[in-house]
């Protein structure tokens, strides 16, 4: 340390530090020396009094000088002289040096430290001979004895010295620790002292070894604790990054990535959620990801579900009309039974598309798709069997035409159940093999889940869409073959707009089921749903309800036949 101080002393100015000493040297006089030093704190053993010690030293004659070398030693150095004479030249000690009058460390005992521990030792020593040579009555000085006996009765002396220090050890040697927190203060004089400002002992209660008697002066005079470091702590939800050429000390804070938090102050590393969590705003701890599907009280569920039930609702109203007018010519002409099941498949159309709202699982996944499937192909199969009808009715007018005896009411129905069992196999093979189940999409969104229904087997779902989508085209073509049948009767003509309705909601809704992000997925295929089942409802049921309500002299068997006066609709 000395040297280290020496170095330092020489470099103006010297570097502001706060010195934290060990107890080697900040109980050390001369190290004292250093102003620089002012400031410094460390725990040091305790300062203490020793009776009668300042006296005893005091005491020493150039008599009792002379039967030690060592003190021969200090008494010549002392006072310059010589007690024994020499041929130096040095003068001899005459008896009037006053060593009351000397002002050096040896009878300085103010600062008993290292001392006072000798002390405590011999004591300790002397009480263990005592109890291996004396009894209850007296003490036997010529008694012979080990040193491993010493030491036995060492490990058991009890006592208090005249200065007040307490003198025993533990099981493991160790006397009770007991030190002085040491502060070089500065003195009027510009000098500094050593000043006790607290201390520690280890007998005393947990948590009260530790006290504190004085302020602690820092360096530069600061009352303060100063800091130790020259970059703020990082709090939670940073990191530290050590500056560039700089010490450790210095760092800077920075902010955890998307997705890792810090939940520690002062953080090397920040640590990713786990995959169903995500960071809250101070990214110091990890919240469950919100989960996002298209519930009931979404307002575009609500607005989906008032089309919906507004949408079979109005093909119930049908229904009715058609179900009291079922005489007439209108509602005749076309296969009534045709019609009805035609109505029945819409409501069902329409129904089905509230199983898609809702939190997925496995049956409303399973059930919504089927379900979706199998209706809409039992409605293109009937709007299929009434433009076939419609063909084959105006063939069966041509000479020697017998075209409805081979698609007769029996024959609808067939073709009706043999399309509709088609859908059905493949949705059973869908679901056999790989169904749609509920499965939680962490891709889309880093910062929530998505709970939607997985396609399980791609093929099986487009399968499902490419059958509805064959059924419609192929109606489509041959309600455009029909196109220009006689104008009173324009059941192809309808069926074709119905048609080119359905088919264009259904190109229109690939890309954008594609493209739709979480719930809005559902949403589309809601709306492609309900706006397809409101184009062929529109589009075949309300002329003939407009024209059964409204128009009821067109409504004749000579009309529909095209004898009849005709008027635009």
């Amino acid at each position: 340390m000395l040297f280290l101080l020496q170095e330092l002393a020489t470099r103006q100015p010297p570097p502001p530090l706060q010195w934290i000493g060990s107890e080697a040297w900040i109980i050390d006089p001369e190290i004292l020396r250093f102003n620089m030093c002012a400031g410094a704190i460390g725990f040091g053993i305790p300062r203490s009094v020793i009776p009668g010690l300042r006296e005893f030293l005091l005491d020493l004659s150039p008599e009792q000088a002379l039967k030690s070398p060592l003190l021969t030693e200090f008494w010549e150095s002392s006072f310059s002289c010589s007690l024994k004479g020499s041929s130096d030249g040095a003068r001899e000690c005459d008896g009037s040096e006053d060593i009351h009058a000397l002002q050096n460390p040896y009878t300085d005992t103010s600062q008993l430290r290292i001392t006072n521990m000798v002390y405590k030792a011999t004591y300790a020593i002397a009480h263990a001979i005592h109890g291996v040579i004396c009894n209850d009555t007296q003490c036997d000085k010529s008694t012979k004895f080990a040193p491993w006996q010493i030491l036995d009765q060492l490990k058991r002396v009890n006592f208090t010295t005249k200065n007040g220090f307490q003198v025993s050890f533990d099981s493991s040697g160790d006397p009770v620790a007991v030190y002085e927190l040491i502060n070089w203060q500065v003195k009027k004089d510009g000098g500094l002292d050593f000043v006790t400002v607290g201390q520690y002992d280890s007998s005393r209660p947990k948590g009260q070894e530790f006290s504190m008697s004085k302020a602690i002066i820092w360096m530069r005079g600061q009352t303060e604790v100063p800091r130790s470091v020259c970059s703020e702590s990082c709090p939670p939800g940073t990191r530290k990054a050590v500056q560039k050429g700089k010490p450790v000390c210095c760092y800077d804070c920075i902010p955890c990535a998307e997705g890792e938090i810090s939940n520690k102050t002062d953080s090397l590393n920040c640590v990713r959620c786990p995959p169903e969590f995500w960071p809250n705003t101070q990214r110091d701890s990890c919240l469950p990801k919100p989960v996002e599907f298209l519930s009931w009280d979404d307002t575009l569920s609500i607005i989906l579900t008032v089309f919906s039930i507004t949408g079979a609702f109005i093909a119930v109203c049908v229904t009715a009309v058609f179900c009291k007018h079922r005489t007439s010519p209108i509602v005749r002409a076309n296969n009534s039974e045709l019609s009805f099941l035609l109505l029945f498949s819409l409501t069902l159309c329409f129904l089905c598309s509230l199983t898609f709202i809702g939190r997925p699982s496995e049956w409303s996944c399973m059930l919504r798709h089927t379900a979706f499937g199998i209706t809409f192909v039992l409605c293109i199969s009937c709007v299929l069997g009434k433009t076939i009808v419609v063909l084959m009715a105006f063939r069966a007018t041509l000479p020697g035409s017998n075209a409805m005896k081979w698609f007769g009411p029996p024959q609808q129905r067939l073709s009706v159940l043999t399309f509709t069992l088609i859908q059905v196999l493949i949705c059973v093979l869908w679901l056999t093999t790989s169904p749609p189940l509920p499965f939680k999409n962490l891709k889309y969104y880093k910062e929530r889940i998505i709970l939607e229904c997985g396609l399980g087997s791609a093929i099986g779902f487009w399968a499902v869409l490419g059958y509805i989508g064959f059924l419609a085209l192929l109606c489509f073509i041959l309600a455009f073959l029909a196109r220009k049948l006689p104008d009173n009767f324009n059941e192809a003509k309808f069926i074709t707009f119905s048609m080119l309705i359905f088919c264009a909601v259904w190109i229109s809704f690939i890309p954008a089921y594609v493209s739709s992000p979480g719930k809005f997925t559902v949403a589309v295929e809601i709306f492609a749903i309900l706006a397809s089942s409101f184009g062929l409802t529109f589009s075949i049921f309300v002329p003939k309800c407009f024209i059964i309500m409204f128009r009821p002299e067109q409504n004749t068997k000579k009309h529909l036949m095209g004898k009849g006066p005709s008027k635009a609709l």
